[in-house]
């Protein structure tokens, strides 16, 4: 699981975190299990104000070989400040499936978001680091409204070109259902079988825990979720939360399937963010009575 809370989770919110909190949210992260965590994103801070602290946030990461930091850009400018703060181990680079959220989201077209995308991960090569590509929009645009399959599909063919360490599907909006999931990760995984999928789901509208499980049994690898629940994308109108990390940790561990997450730590995290925030989360686990007992 990668927990995305620091950067998608905080991103559109309008009161200012402080670079401190920010910290003390990976640092909670990590003492509870998370090893893969996106912690900013290298953008322009007039368009995404809550991410004007990014090299101060990565100053103050604590020193962890067993933690991947990953830094979010969307061109070759992000990148290298990404890369110059010393901090970040992985790039994560974005694609969007249509031209106009693309426009709104980075200010290019879909097609040169493949390229910019390439080159953000060639770039993270060439530094010692690794890269990987979100693509955005990938079950639905908020201006074009339904995306091909086709069109994801031959992004992903495109983008494996660079060769990422994962291309995630990424249903921004929250319009996913499970049936459509399982049939993208199945093509998906067929089209491009050498490179890991990863999921970023949305729960707009109820359905984002389904859609995880269902990627998961088609053959997804990586989950990212968000402490809480918060999340929401400023150039996607109506965009909600992310899929919760302790309702999707507590659905995995009751079927079985181990993450290496602690639920315990993780729900004293989400009372945390709770109370720095002002209001209570969108996650479910975290205000329902503990069970088993022991939990």
């Amino acid at each position: 699981m990668v927990e995305v809370s620091p950067r998608d989770g905080l991103q559109n919110e309008k009161a200012s975190i402080s670079t401190a909190d920010k910290i003390e949210l990976i640092e909670r992260a990590i003492a509870g299990g998370s090893r893969r965590i996106e912690v900013t994103s290298f953008v322009n801070p007039r368009t995404v104000p809550q991410m004007a602290d990014a090299e101060a946030v990565c100053a103050g990461l604590p020193q962890r070989d067993d933690v991947t930091f990953i830094g979010l850009v969307m061109n070759r400018r992000g990148a290298d400040r990404a890369l110059a703060t010393g901090r970040i181990d992985q790039l994560g680079a974005v694609a969007v499936a249509t031209d106009t959220f693309a426009m709104a989201n980075q200010g290019q077209s879909s097609d040169g978001s493949i390229d910019a995308a390439k080159e953000i991960v060639a770039a993270a090569r060439d530094a010692g680091k690794t890269g990987q590509v979100t693509i955005g929009a990938a079950f639905g645009c908020p201006f074009e409204g339904e995306v091909a399959e086709d069109r994801v599909i031959g992004m992903a063919r495109a983008l494996a070109e660079a060769v990422p360490v994962e291309i995630a599907i990424a249903d921004t909006i929250g319009v996913a259902d499970p049936a459509r999931v399982t049939s993208l990760v199945m093509k998906l995984r067929d089209a491009v079988p050498h490179v890991p999928v990863r999921v970023h789901f949305h729960n707009t509208r109820g359905t984002g825990i389904a859609n995880v499980w269902a990627a998961v049994l088609a053959g997804a690898v990586s989950v990212d979720a968000s402490i809480g629940g918060l999340g929401g994308c400023p150039f996607a109108p109506g965009a909600a939360g992310n899929v919760c990390t302790e309702d999707v940790l507590y659905m995995f561990e009751r079927a079985g399937v181990r993450t290496g997450l602690d639920l315990a730590s993780l729900i004293e995290t989400n009372h945390w963010l709770s109370g720095l925030m002002g209001r209570s989360l969108p996650g479910m686990v975290a205000g329902a009575p503990p069970f088993p007992k022991s939990i």
